[in-house]
């Protein structure tokens, strides 16, 4: 297999996760009525439990999948810096098994949060319990794809990888950004996106990888 036949695979995989991914994520976590912000688990109200369980293997089956998108980062950025490349797969790939984990976890929030809105005793413990377990696991992504999104941006304006200048500015973090800034600006839309704010940010950059990978016309056998 050739370089640049490796990099479109890799990214392509990379995409798929993020729509896989997505759709599992907007089947677990959409809410018409946009009930992200009240700072409990009202949102998953929702979703019924046939819903969040189709969600829930949709999204675990998916999420290793990111990995593979990781190797292609890893794969475009190397040519500039290999060292650095690796770390940045290394970052991604370890955040992206503990965002598997927390994912991994949602269905079972949910069920929760039916169980109490129904009236059932005793459950404000599991919810406090279940929010020191899992919720702190999603702060782990959201800083590995910072510090991820930290050496694209570096590499990229440097200008001697794969990728062109403008992807210093079109990195995940950013990307995951515009996101919480389109439900702030505009929540009818914003809504759709929230439920699937990282997954969304990864798609963009992997199609916008993909572009620049296209490009290529490194032939040469991969070492």
């Amino acid at each position: 297999m050739t370089n640049k036949s490796l990099i479109m695979l890799t990214g392509f995989i990379g995409l798929l996760a993020a729509v896989l991914v997505g759709l599992g994520e907007f089947l677990l976590h959409f809410d018409p009525e946009a009930r992200f912000a009240s700072g409990g688990y009202d949102f998953m109200l929702a979703p019924s439990e046939t819903r969040q369980s189709l969600g829930h293997f949709v999204g675990v089956l998916a999420a290793p999948l990111y990995v593979v998108g990781c190797w292609h980062i890893y794969l475009m950025l190397k040519p500039a810096n290999q060292k650095l490349a690796f770390i940045a797969f290394l970052l991604g790939a370890y955040g992206f098994m503990i965002g598997a984990d927390w994912i991994s976890s949602r269905a079972s929030i949910g069920a929760i949060t039916h169980l109490q809105a129904a009236g059932a005793d005793n459950l404000k413990g599991l919810v406090g319990l279940y929010e020191y377990r899992y919720e702190t696991l999603l702060t782990v992504i959201r800083v590995t794809t910072l510090a991820m999104s930290v050496i694209i941006a570096v590499i990229a304006w440097v200008g001697r990888g794969h990728y062109s200048k403008m992807m210093a500015f079109l990195n995940p973090i950013v990307l995951l950004i515009l996101n919480f800034l389109i439900y702030l600006v505009a929540p009818e839309i914003g809504k759709y996106m929230m439920p699937i704010a990282l997954n969304i940010g990864f798609g963009l950059f992997f199609i916008l990888s993909l572009i620049q990978a296209s490009q290529i016309t490194e032939n040469k056998d991969v070492v």
